[in-house]
């Protein structure tokens, strides 16, 4: 079993661009990496300077680049205001220590409204509304449990694991960031551990990186192949899939070319036949099993 930490923050959009090279990783290893989740916690709150030089634009145009380049939903317009990150990450902290495992769940549902709806990270209120789409979870326990003294301990515990990089393979990569003091990993840093022995995809990462570490760090592992269609995606990710990440699953060898075209042909075939639900996400879509088909 090896262990694979994953730091990140529901704010950065190299973490929300890098969801579907993980994604390939969740299915292709399966239960032979056991992941573990830990907020870096980028900004409490968003700085006076910041705010004066917000530029909604320029805010958008940015995120225009990203969905260009790496394929993940991004909202239409501009935010308001920028934020800070603090009060999400505590959310998934607070989650975490609720209900263990629904953390990633959290984590996710912040991460898409982050980028594709009206979700304030440094706003409770505003994660609890997001948070109510979750019928798994208890939205308004997480909300109110952001600012309690024990998941401040635990989230400050994570906010120092992650600044822990100094003299790592990432640091060497030019994958750290040292804006407020220690070495820190920049998200979505991947470091996988096995015993002593542990393998660092620092920061922001091709999946052919992500293949090329296990690969030399254990070349035993068995890989699981791409499926021919979409339909078995939905049955290992019940949470839904995006567009862009399902056509990475479905694409071939270690540094696979998605086909987005052929994938939303498939997608869009699937719904039409009952099979899949569609739910718009920005300027695309969630695709999920549909209610009567999920197992």
């Amino acid at each position: 079993m090896i262990e694979a930490t994953l730091y990140t923050d529901a704010g950065c959009p190299w973490a929300y661009s890098a969801n579907p090279a993980l994604r390939v990783l969740e299915w292709r290893f399966r239960d032979q990496l056991r992941w573990r989740l830990v907020m870096i916690g980028l900004r409490e709150e968003a700085s006076e300077a910041a705010i004066r030089a917000y530029d909604p634009d320029r805010s958008l145009a940015r995120w225009r680049m990203f969905e260009e380049r790496y394929g993940m939903p991004f909202a239409t317009g501009p935010k308001e205001r920028p934020s800070g990150t603090g009060r999400g990450c505590r959310a998934v902290v607070a989650a975490g220590m609720l209900d263990p495992g629904s953390e990633w769940a959290v984590f996710r549902r912040l991460q898409l409204a982050n980028f594709t709806g009206p979700l304030y990270l440094d706003d409770s209120e505003s994660i609890r509304e997001t948070l109510r789409e979750l019928p798994e979870v208890d939205a308004d326990a997480i909300a109110n449990r952001v600012d309690d003294a024990d998941v401040v301990e635990e989230y400050e515990r994570q906010r120092a694991e992650a600044r822990s990089a100094t003299g790592t393979p990432a640091e060497a990569q030019d994958k750290t960031a040292s804006s407020d003091g220690s070495a820190r990993y920049t998200a979505p840093s991947v470091v996988f551990r096995r015993g002593a022995e542990s393998a660092y995809a620092g920061g922001w990462q091709p999946l052919l990186s992500y293949d090329t570490v296990l690969a030399n760090f254990a070349p035993e592992l068995e890989r699981v192949p791409p499926p021919d269609t979409p339909s078995p995606l939905f049955d290992f990710f019940p949470d839904g899939l995006t567009s862009a990440e399902v056509a990475l699953l479905l694409a071939y060898g270690s540094d696979p070319v998605p086909d987005r075209v052929s994938a939303d042909h498939m997608l869009a075939e699937l719904a039409a036949a009952g099979h899949l639900t569609c739910a718009p996400s920005g300027n695309d879509a969630v695709w999920s099993r549909a209610p009567a088909l999920a197992r």
